[in-house]
């Protein structure tokens, strides 16, 4: 048993370093299917409508220059361009950088120049309509409580054509309602451009950053390499579709009665798009901001869904609650994790117990064993009876040891994802030098302490006396762990320091009362 052990240890610490390369299995997408031929009279009658709406779109009338509308709320500045009717720059006013040359700059989601911009619409071809000067109704919008609410509407007319769209802001809030009134064109595509909603393209290990959507109860995170066949169709009850990175996001959450989405390549960048064929009015919920859990679920159809706990996301969620119910008592979220690495292991307190105390029995009878396994060496039947009558003798548990071990894997996993992604701990604070939870220890000191305390949990951790190899290879786990935590999340180390202190303090306990 005390190779089963050392085997359940070693792929504990495998999975924890493998974790973040595992991909849960995804449905997968459908390719497009290829336009079928067409009946002649069909064909010549689509070939006029689309003759007729190019032409709309090449002869409409439209304003002499660019104009540029700014969107003030308390939560965000946005500019628009009469130039596709679209937005081109997106700042969120309650959020700064995270290195020291951007820590006292806002987060900018959007920089001027995007191809395509965001909410970009395809009438005819390949996002037409962006290439268009609308003219716009409303001026400039500054939202506070006294006004929480105003609209800003963009218009192209050329015969029987019409583009209307019109955007709705809230104040206190990262929504923006959108309404597209369409007549006189065949098709209809609006997509979100490459880089909104994208901050920082430095996702890590396990963080996706890039397009990704909602079809039916399946998250799909689309790549380069997916799109390397061209085209791909989603058609299956598509809910949202979204660009991310680690802590922010844009999405487009369909209203109307669309739901289907395409995603392709476009200048070496992986564009996703919904469209629908002879529009009319197609109305949306646009987000644009943090990755907040609360925000996200207020749009409906699961755009909570965009943060990606993933595997264990049915523990994951619960711990990020009940993390936020402590930080608002506590109000530093440094003492919110060490105190919810206390709850979270109370549960256990009883079965870790029984494992402590199974373990140390096993190893005070050892001698006993190796004297049986002696004595009937020549005997394995006997000898296997009689190790079993010894551990039933002593009240020995050989399976004592792993089962509390595997039961807090998927807590830790699940509080690991919470620790790497949720926004919360983003540039929250802890203690003297620990300014950033959500960044790594910058002088490497809670990794060193954490790396002392596991190292003095081995060392009082019962192990097999007649096994040397298996006690160097346990006093070197917590070298293995500390270069392996200079890296993560201070709060994460932070919440397996504080786990290891409890562990010591538990297993001291156990070896002074634990008799056999």
């Amino acid at each position: 048993m005390d190779k089963k052990a050392l085997l359940a240890v070693v792929l504990s610490v495998g999975v924890l370093v493998l974790y973040q390369y595992f991909v849960v299995p995804k449905q997968m997408p459908v390719p497009a299917a290829p336009v079928s031929q067409q009946p002649a009279a069909a064909a010549k009658k689509m070939a006029v409508q689309e003759t007729v709406s190019s032409a709309a779109l090449s002869h409409g009338a439209q304003p002499s220059a660019e104009h540029i509308v700014t969107v003030e709320t308390d939560q965000y500045v946005a500019r628009f361009s009469t130039v596709g009717g679209v937005p081109d720059y997106w700042m969120l006013k309650k959020y700064k950088g995270d290195t020291k040359q951007t820590k006292n700059q806002n987060v900018v989601i959007l920089h001027p120049g995007s191809s395509p911009p965001p909410l970009a619409l395809g009438l005819v071809s390949d996002f037409d309509a962006a290439r268009l000067n609308f003219s716009v109704t409303g001026g400039d919008l500054k939202l506070d409580k006294s006004h929480p609410e105003g609209k800003i509407v963009f218009e192209y007319s050329s015969g029987q054509a019409l583009i209307r769209r019109t955007y709705t802001f809230h104040n206190g809030q990262y929504r923006v309602d959108l309404k597209d009134e369409v007549r006189g064109f065949p098709n209809y595509n609006i997509t979100l451009g490459p880089d909104f909603g994208i901050y920082s393209t430095q996702g890590g290990r396990g963080v996706h950053v890039g397009p990704v959507l909602l079809s039916g109860t399946n998250r799909i995170e689309v790549t380069p390499k997916k799109l390397e066949h061209g085209t791909i169709s989603y058609s299956e009850d598509v809910k949202w579709i979204a660009q991310e990175d680690k802590y922010f996001c844009s999405a487009i959450v369909p209203l109307s009665r669309m739901n289907e989405a395409s995603a392709f390549m476009q200048n070496g960048n992986p564009i996703i798009t919904f469209r629908a064929k002879n529009p009319s009015v197609e109305e949306f919920a646009i987000y644009a901001g943090p990755k907040k859990q609360r925000d996200l679920a207020a749009l409906g159809s699961g755009l909570q869904y965009i943060v990606d706990f993933g595997f264990f996301s049915i523990i994951s969620r619960p711990i990020l609650w009940l993390l936020k119910l402590i930080n608002s008592a506590v109000g530093n979220y440094g003492w919110s994790i060490i105190l919810l690495t206390i709850l979270i292991r109370i549960p256990f307190l009883p079965i870790v117990a029984k494992g402590q105390k199974s373990m140390k029995k096993l190893q005070m009878v050892q001698p006993m064993m190796q004297e049986i396994r002696q004595k009937y060496k020549k005997d394995p039947q006997r000898m296997q009876r009689e190790i079993m009558e010894l551990y039933k003798k002593h009240k020995v548990n050989p399976m004592g040891g792993c089962l509390p071990m595997l039961l807090q894997i998927p807590v830790f996993f699940a509080l690991y994802k919470v620790l790497l992604i949720a926004i919360e701990l983003r540039g929250a604070p802890f203690a003297l030098w620990i300014t950033d939870l959500s960044q790594k220890d910058p002088y490497y000191v809670l990794p060193i302490v954490m790396g002392i305390t596991m190292f003095i949990q081995q060392k009082i951790t019962p192990t097999n006396p007649g096994n040397p190899a298996q006690q160097k290879l346990m006093l070197f786990m917590p070298v293995i762990f500390t270069f392996m935590f200079m890296n993560f999340a201070s709060g994460l180390v932070l919440y397996w320091l504080v786990n290891n202190v409890l562990s010591v303090a538990q297993q001291a306990y156990i070896n002074k009362k634990v008799t056999v």
